[in-house]
């Protein structure tokens, strides 16, 4: 009923959208004759508004290259906050990791809090948008025991050189298993203002993530409870922490009370002048004025604040004593650490173009005042850093070669010595492809939570940690014409610090190299079938503190038509994917990082299974999956209880119903 309405209302958009086309071509004569002469025509003032088109654009802050907004529905993950190529500890929200290798390659601070780093938004990964329309997009997902995503987008021009767009998420889920609700908010608000003789340009970007996990410790027993009848439903399992909270549906609720809270907000104001030399672009109607810059300065000023919480308001005084070395009296039943962190960045950098009409060709040149102050259970400390860096970038006007080059050396402060450089070398042939060749090295500082002066540091022996290093060598060919690539990645490492249980850090004492593979490919199996296949292999090579799976692959076959309908757009199929045994990592909930154990080797019966339907309708996306189809058995009658484990007392749900919609708008 839904397809045959959505279709219904897409002929009749069709119609509309017919009958003002007609009518805006009736008055473009007099349109084109009233411009005549005109100095400054700006095809966004003069868009007629019964034209239901729109041209919308994004960057991100860092990036010369321009996207274009993702309307292809063949990949749900694209759209879903968890990558395919993560785990997660059983429900939406909770901590994540990768299944593939991929240390830190940022040297400076860090405060060291990852494991929930795919839910956060951070200012070099948000859309700054132009558009000719205002433009609005409303997203809503359901899932069973009543998960959900809401995401509100509007973006819009206030003039034609001025965009300003908000952007809000929501991310709650009760979890299928007891004490693992999560509740999730991010907010963005950007402005990207230039003036009209295209000198200076003004980017604003104000970031507020609010991340909130409830942490069970994991399930007491996953052979014996996952086994009983008496637990088919799973919510009944007694797991570790968090003690008996009842089950509750209310997404308005946002009370943890076992579990990590995670406060981030970032305020990022960039400006930038350009010195160069003006010209012009004169049509039959209009005179576009242009501007070429030789020079430019970019002073970054970067404020943020940091609050890492765990809390525990019904503490186990035995648990903590056990696993972490942590007495308390048994009639204490509060327990908490919490790191604060302020952090406020002077950039100055300098840009010169050798090529005025090749913006993509550049040298910059920087420095970086960087005043942190820490706030912890032993009291406040002040640091500042100096730092200063420099890049080089040149893509070629044919668009057949691209050359980066960036550096930045920290000179003082609680990093001194830390540095970063990398270096990349793309080459693009019609016909035969992309092949990208790269280099990375990092030295850094360990991130702060190896610190003795964090809160987090509940071990009772302080250590000094050396600097981390690592070499990453990588490799990558596309052929987009064959729907092919493949990537080689290999790194080299030294004191490569890590969590070697529940609280105790550690450093690796000797050098050892990861190898790792990726491949991907597109199948025709008939006329509108295809199997899209990725395949990751990945190998340890010496005595270093990582468990990897050797081989992890996902498979999509589905139908990929539009089943005879003019504006459908249909994907329909299974999914399949696998590990293979490995020792995954456990997980620590007070740390919140999973750590390095190799004692439990990690083996699932049946990899995990999806069936899915996604369509489009013009800007309508719907998509429904059922997930977990392999954990179908007989136990007490068929039901959805044969659990795969991600990690030690960490099981996956049973069947997963997931739906929703997403919606764009031209306003």
């Amino acid at each position: 009923m839904l397809l045959v309405l959505c279709c219904g209302s897409s002929h009749a958009q069709d119609l509309i959208r017919g009958l003002g086309d007609r009518m805006k071509q009736a008055g473009s004569g007099l349109s084109r004759r009233s411009n005549t002469g005109a100095n400054n025509i700006d095809s966004i003032r003069h868009r007629n508004n019964l034209e239901d088109s729109i041209t919308i654009r994004y960057r991100f802050l860092d990036s010369l290259n321009t996207y274009k907004l993702d309307s292809s529905i063949t990949d749900f993950n694209n759209r879903f906050p968890i990558p395919a190529t993560h785990v997660f500890l059983g429900n939406l929200g909770n901590a994540t990791r990768s299944l593939l290798f991929s240390p830190i390659m940022k040297s400076g601070f860090d405060a060291g809090f990852h494991a929930f780093d795919v839910y956060r938004w951070v200012p070099e990964k948000i859309r700054l948008f132009q558009t000719t329309r205002p433009y609005s997009e409303l997203n809503y997902f359901l899932g069973t025991r009543t998960e959900q995503i809401i995401e509100v987008l509007h973006t819009q021009n206030l003039t034609s050189t001025w965009n300003a767009s908000f952007n809000y998420r929501l991310v709650n889920s009760p979890g299928f298993f007891k004490n693992q609700k999560t509740n999730h908010n991010n907010y963005v608000f950007t402005s990207a203002f230039q003036t009209k003789n295209k000198r200076y340009s003004n980017t604003l970007i104000i970031l507020d993530n609010k991340l909130q996990s409830s942490e069970n410790g994991g399930i007491i027993d996953t052979l014996n409870y996952l086994d009983d009848p008496v637990y088919k439903d799973r919510f009944n399992i007694p797991t570790r922490l968090g003690g008996d909270e009842q089950f509750s549906s209310n997404f308005f609720s946002n009370k943890i009370k076992t579990g990590n809270k995670y406060n981030e907000f970032f305020l990022v104001m960039r400006q930038q002048y350009d010195l160069g030399k003006k010209d012009s672009l004169v049509t039959d109607s209009t005179v576009i004025p242009l501007f070429y810059p030789r020079l430019r300065f970019e002073h970054q000023f970067t404020l943020s604040q940091f609050k890492y919480l765990y809390q525990d308001f019904v503490a186990d005084s035995v648990f903590y004593d056990y696993y972490y070395d942590t007495a308390f009296p048994a009639a204490t039943k509060t327990f908490q650490l919490k790191d604060r962190w302020k952090d406020m960045i002077n950039d100055f950098s300098i840009y010169q173009f050798p090529d005025a009409k090749n913006l993509r060709q550049y040298i910059k040149l920087g420095v970086m005042l960087q005043a942190l102050s820490g706030e912890f259970a032993s009291g406040k400390k002040a640091y500042v850093n100096t730092a200063g860096h420099a890049a080089y970038r040149n893509k070629t006007r044919n668009q057949q070669w691209d050359i980066e080059a960036d550096g930045k050396l920290y000179f003082t402060g609680l990093n001194a010595g830390d540095y970063e450089a990398r270096a990349s070398l793309q080459r693009t042939v019609k016909k035969i492809g992309t092949i990208t060749l790269g280099f990375e090295n990092t030295s850094r500082t360990p991130s702060f939570v190896f610190n003795s002066r964090s809160s987090f540091y509940i071990s009772k022996v302080a250590q000094d940690f050396n600097k981390e290093n690592t070499t990453h060598l990588s490799f990558d060919y596309q052929l987009p014409s064959f729907k092919f690539s493949i990537a080689a990645h290999y790194y080299l490492l030294t004191n490569y610090t890590y969590l070697a249980d529940m609280y105790h850090f550690k450093q690796a004492g000797s050098l050892f190299n990861v190898l790792q593979v990726n491949m991907f490919k597109t199948l025709k199996l008939g006329k509108r079938w295809n199997w899209h296949a990725e395949f990751y292999v990945q190998k340890r090579i010496g005595a270093g503190p990582v468990n990897l799976p050797l081989l992890y692959t996902r498979n999509r076959i589905a139908y990929e038509g539009n089943l005879g309908f003019k504006n459908l757009d249909i994907s329909m199929g299974a999914e399949i994917r696998y590990r293979s045994p490995y020792k995954a990592d456990g997980y620590s909930p007070v740390m919140g990082r999973f750590y390095y154990q190799d004692s439990i080797t990690i083996r699932n019966p049946l990899p995990d299974i999806s069936v899915f339907v996604q369509f489009r309708i013009k800007p309508f996306k719907f998509f429904i999956r059922g997930e977990n189809l392999n954990t179908l058995r007989r136990l007490d009658n068929f039901g959805f209880t044969n659990n795969n484990l991600v990690a030690p007392a960490y099981p996956l749900p049973g069947l997963q119903i997931r739906m929703g919609v997403w919606w764009g708008f031209v306003n």
